[in-house]
């Protein structure tokens, strides 16, 4: 067997989590490997041709100011740009946008294959070395199918659903991580003999249609937003690829019966116990939601196109996997797909993880130091997720071989720091969604202030390029410019102002006001606010929204950040390690066996994540903060 030293860093994995840490660490200035199983299917969009969405739009914004790249790419690539939930708060506004699939892989390869310090490598990886030098056990390698040994001195996982895939369509099963791919064989026991526990979960993808077969001409048109919104600060206002329309349709009670019919049979493998893994009670199978929502006359379906040189449309919403005789039953009876092709059959897909408590904040392996796991291995789901759930571990790979801290985001911060936290203190059992209400402080993480955020944090990192990094400070400094002007300005109550307010369908005005007192007003857009302060340069409607907000919902704000302040003093608690030896060794009064036990296992870096812990009860958490108290200031 061979054993040589390649890199320093060796990423297994070559989808979106993959991309992301390869060139985080590569970009940090560590030797890389990136080892996938297929060069060519690297950053392939496995399932729908979207980046973005509620939650999801946010993730991508906080990537792009880390210094990720998924959100450039998704510009560059995108045809359908769309703002969600835009007649509702702030807090849940998102970008969502659809990109052609096949220029999105390739562009996101180009940019693989040009960066300094990354390698790939065509290869499977069958296992991880592990070796004890005495400090306790350390990956220094990966094993592939050949009989290699790809000796480095940190590895990050990224296998996404190839970990024991295996794919089923009806009675159909065959192993693998994606159609006409295959599993990663042995890594799995591989892990299991080092020490690392594994579940199961499922997922699902829809069938692809062909598009000449659909009466889109019968269907209710959604089209794009223009002006589009932009991911990334890099962004041009105009997005470079021509912009198309998705239609809308929806499933019948005769869908609904020819599903329900087939469940009956047998013929689901969801239903009939073929299926063994959970899969995500977000984003169900169609299947799934007929028996779910029994009630629900209909499902809403979005038919989105895969590109710009392709007629194959993805039905959103239809993910199944049932056999193929039943899909093209069911889908001739939704409007418009009467005489609907099929040019690929869905499928479920399911595969082993890692249950995420097992990792630290940083996303490294809590058993084997050096090892890192990222993206649909820790049991999440979603290209956004996966990506930068990857970015943070390339980042902290290359912090671990550097000497530095690890970077670990605060709940308060970033959604990323929801779903980190979220994953390694409570864990899941199902596949993780980013949703807002999943943020207690979704208030303060915006969409609009992402830079406002972590600017500070990028900077510290040095992953983002400095163009980048200035052009988000100027954005911030212009924010703070406006606001202040707008604070000042006056705006006196005459014939000429009431007419302009009465109109926009709000009172008068009867003593002189400024311009930030006015824009509270809901009925007044900015545009008007501006004029009537007598501004003609009025700012661009990224600027324009945020500075509404900043104004709008400042009492709220207030609130928001108090609540956050509270919270951080608990995330600033440290709880010594001479806490969990006393745990071990003896009860602590007040402690019971099961908070005992899930502190003993997950063994929390702070007071806040462990107030977070399933089941850690606020008396509990209290006493905790005594005894670590009581610890800290007790002599060496």
């Amino acid at each position: 067997m061979q054993s040589t030293r390649v890199a320093d860093v060796v990423v297994v994995g070559g989808g979106h989590a993959g991309c992301e840490a390869a060139l985080a660490a590569a970009r940090l200035g560590l030797d890389t490997l990136l080892v996938s199983g297929s060069i060519d299917r690297i950053a392939a969009m496995s399932c729908n041709p979207a980046i973005g969405g509620v939650g999801k739009g946010h993730l991508v914004k906080e990537l792009d100011v880390l210094g990720g790249e998924m959100a450039r790419i998704a510009d560059a690539t995108g045809i359908h740009f769309r703002t969600l939930n835009e007649s509702r708060g702030p807090a849940v506004r998102a970008t969502r946008c659809q990109s052609d699939m096949d220029r999105y892989a390739a562009a996101m390869r180009a940019v693989v294959a040009a960066t300094p310090g990354l390698r790939l490598r065509q290869d499977d990886v069958v296992g991880i070395v592990v070796e004890d030098d005495g400090a306790g056990p350390r990956v220094v390698g990966a094993r592939t199918r050949h009989g290699e040994v790809l000796r480095a001195r940190a590895v990050v996982l990224t296998t996404g659903t190839f970990l024991g895939g295996l794919l089923h369509r009806g009675d159909d099963r065959q192993p693998g991580g994606r159609a006409g791919e295959a599993p990663a064989a042995g890594l799995s026991a591989s892990l299991a003999a080092h020490g690392l526990e594994l579940g199961r979960l499922k997922t699902g993808t829809c069938p692809r249609l062909d598009a000449r077969s659909i009466a889109m001409g019968r269907l209710e048109e959604q089209r794009p937003d223009m002006p589009a919104p932009r991911f990334s600060i890099d962004s041009d206002a105009t997005p470079p690829l021509p912009q198309v329309s998705c239609r809308l349709t929806r499933t019948t009670a005769e869908t609904h019966r020819v599903i329900r019919d087939a469940i009956a049979n047998g013929r689901s493998p969801l239903f009939n116990g073929t299926i063994e893994g959970r899969g995500p009670r977000y984003c169900p199978s169609l299947e799934d939601k007929v028996v779910r929502f029994a009630d629900k006359e209909s499902h809403l379906i979005f038919l989105e196109p895969h590109g710009l040189d392709t007629f194959e449309v993805y039905p959103n919403g239809l993910s199944t996997s049932l056999p193929p005789d039943v899909q093209l039953a069911f889908l001739r009876t939704i409007p418009g797909l009467e005489d609907v092709e099929v040019t690929r059959w869905g499928y479920a897909v399911e595969y082993d993880f890692v249950p995420p408590t097992q990792l630290w904040p940083s996303l490294q392996t809590r058993a084997i130091a050096g090892l890192f796991c990222a993206g649909q291995l820790n049991g999440t789901t979603g290209y956004e997720e996966a990506a930068i759930q990857g970015l943070l571990a390339g980042i902290n790979a290359a912090h671990l071989l550097l000497g530095r801290e690890p970077v670990v985001l605060r709940r308060d911060e970033a959604y990323a720091g929801v779903l980190v936290d979220d994953l390694t203190s409570r864990g899941t059992e199902e596949p993780y969604r980013m949703f807002t209400s999943r943020a207690e402080h979704r208030l303060v993480l915006r969409e609009d202030n992402v830079a406002a955020r972590l600017l500070e944090r990028s900077d510290a990192i040095g992953l983002a390029s400095a163009a980048r990094r200035e052009r988000a400070r100027a954005f911030e400094a212009r924010v703070a410019a406006e606001i202040a002007w707008l604070k000042s300005a006056r705006v006196l109550p005459g014939d000429d102002v009431n007419g302009v307010l009465v109109a926009a369908g709000t009172a008068p005005l009867l003593e002189t006001t400024t311009a930030a007192q006015l824009l509270r007003r809901p009925q007044l857009d900015a545009a008007t606010v501006w004029g009537l302060a007598g501004r003609a340069d009025m700012p661009d409607p990224a600027l324009a929204f945020r500075i509404d907000v900043e104004l709008t919902y400042g009492g709220y704000l207030d609130r928001a950040w108090k609540e956050v302040a509270r919270e951080r003093a608990l995330d600033d608690e440290p709880l010594p390690a001479q806490l969990f030896e006393r745990l071990a060794g003896e009860r602590l009064p007040g402690i019971s066996n099961e908070v005992r036990e899930k502190l003993l296992r997950l063994r929390p870096q702070t007071l806040g994540q462990a107030s977070r812990v399933s089941g850690i009860t606020p008396a509990a958490v209290g006493l905790l903060s005594v005894e670590a108290r009581r610890l800290r200031r007790a002599p060496p």
